[in-house]
């Protein structure tokens, strides 16, 4: 067991902040919760704590808070970051994609896939981020690829959830390659499972590139897929107004009955950035009771506008889709936007969209997530925030927007195991990020042998 002591108990979702609180955990879980645990045994809510604690970890007032999910990224994208690469112009969104992501992705081999997954979950950790949403592409290696991302979640200590996403944009075969991907990696998370080998620390969707890069008979394989495998469907949508005018254009309906005619539509599916849905598709995802997931920072990046729909949708979460997984920078970023396009929200809005990717988890994971109370999963993140005003449930969003940020992590829980610890690791990473290095440089001289 362990005990984090006299901690400030900050929870998002409804917002509310508790003084004084200890919090027992029991293998993957919380045990108690309450004042005085150790020496009252479990005068708070949950079963008392009995015998003495195996760790005590006395938190003198600091805040302790579930941990933060980002609901979408790209692993494989780590290492475009200062990319030193032959880039040409890339004056709209197709572009961006032909000339850097296309090309980006059809480099990845397992080497810098594998180090590019573990130096981003490590870096995910120290912003507090807890677990991560992954959406992959390796066209040259598909096969194996989904197990390398796993490798790479349990040697950093995180969660995760991952998936290929499947496209037509290199023939049939790839198309068909990538589904048998995921429900090859959906079978071996099962297997596992079933074994009594499983971590607990990884689940897995079905991927799809866009709409636009998915035939109907793509679509017919990856509804089959997530039947077979029990599994969601994550899937870019609208990002762009080419994705709608491809559909319009080609199947002659919008993107969102288009995936609904093949029912992929459901509590399950992750929607990625929707920028350019209208309110009837909207309304349709509401209806299905799916998860769209904002990234603002790439929607900035790359020029495809802002998505207004925000308060209209019932399940709102937050990405970075690739830019890190820093969620303190990705909430405050997102609240600032929607200011500066005249948006109604305030802080609460974004709180609640950050606190939704334990709602995510939960779905993903068939687990509690996101609550400071027993039986819920031990994610959790102790934070250094010395405020110099008084901190509420009813002020805490305005704290997040305005002041909290990934400098005030400290320590990190994953499953109830410590995977940073006063901001250090326990093993010496100098080694491992100098061999990401060289193969981030691997990378760029791969993606520089490739054509546009």
């Amino acid at each position: 067991m362990i005990l984090f002591r006299n901690a400030t108990l900050v929870e998002f979702d409804p917002p509310r902040v508790r003084e004084g609180q200890d919090v027992a955990v029991e293998g993957d879980r919380i045990a108690a919760v309450g004042p005085d645990l150790a020496g009252n045994g479990g005068a708070g809510a949950g079963a008392p704590v009995t015998g003495a604690p195996g760790r005590v970890i006395d938190a003198g007032g600091k805040l302790l808070l579930p941990g933060l999910v980002c609901s979408h990224t790209h692993l494989y994208s780590a290492f475009a970051r200062g990319i030193m690469a032959e880039i040409g112009p890339m004056p709209d969104f197709v572009s961006v994609l032909k000339q850097l992501w296309w090309r980006v992705d059809q480099a990845v081999d397992e080497d810098i896939l594998y180090y590019s997954a573990l130096t981003a979950a490590l870096d995910a950790i120290r912003t507090g981020t807890t677990a991560i949403i992954d959406h992959h592409a390796s066209p040259n290696m598909i096969e194996g690829s989904l197990a390398t991302i796993k490798r790479a979640f349990e040697e950093a200590g995180i969660r995760g959830a991952t998936c290929y996403e499947v496209t037509d944009r290199h023939g049939t075969e790839g198309m068909r390659a990538g589904v048998a991907e995921n429900e090859a990696f959906a079978g071996l998370l099962d297997t596992e499972a079933a074994d009594g080998r499983a971590s607990g620390l990884v689940a897995s969707h079905i991927g799809g590139h866009a709409p636009c890069t998915l035939p109907d008979d793509g679509l017919e394989l990856i509804a089959d897929a997530c039947s077979r495998t029990g599994r969601g469907f994550h899937v870019h949508v609208a990002e762009d107004r080419w994705d709608v005018s491809h559909s319009h254009y080609h199947y002659g309906t919008d993107i969102i009955p288009r995936l609904d005619a093949y029912g992929l539509l459901d509590e399950r599916t992750l929607l990625i950035h929707g920028v350019h849905l209208s309110p009837a598709e909207v309304d349709l995802v509401n209806e299905r009771d799916a998860f769209l997931i904002h990234n603002v920072r790439s929607n900035m990046n790359n020029g495809v506008g802002y998505n207004r729909n925000l308060p209209r949708l019932r399940n709102l979460a937050l990405g970075t889709d690739g830019i890190g997984a820093d969620m303190f920078t990705e909430t405050r970023t997102a609240f600032f936007k929607h200011r500066d396009e005249a948006g109604p929200w305030g802080p609460d809005g974004f709180l609640a969209a950050l606190a939704a990717g334990n709602r995510v988890l939960g779905r993903s994971f068939a687990r509690p997530f996101g609550r400071l109370e027993p039986g819920h999963t031990a994610d959790l993140v102790l934070a250094d925030y010395p405020s110099p005003t008084p901190l509420r449930g009813e002020n805490l969003a305005g704290h997040l927007a305005f002041a909290m940020g990934p400098d005030i992590v400290e320590t990190v829980m994953v499953g109830g195991r410590l995977v940073m610890e006063n901001r250090r690791f326990s093993r010496d990473l100098a080694p491992v990020y100098a061999e990401a290095r060289g193969q981030a440089r691997r990378l760029w001289e791969r993606v520089n042998a490739i054509q546009a």
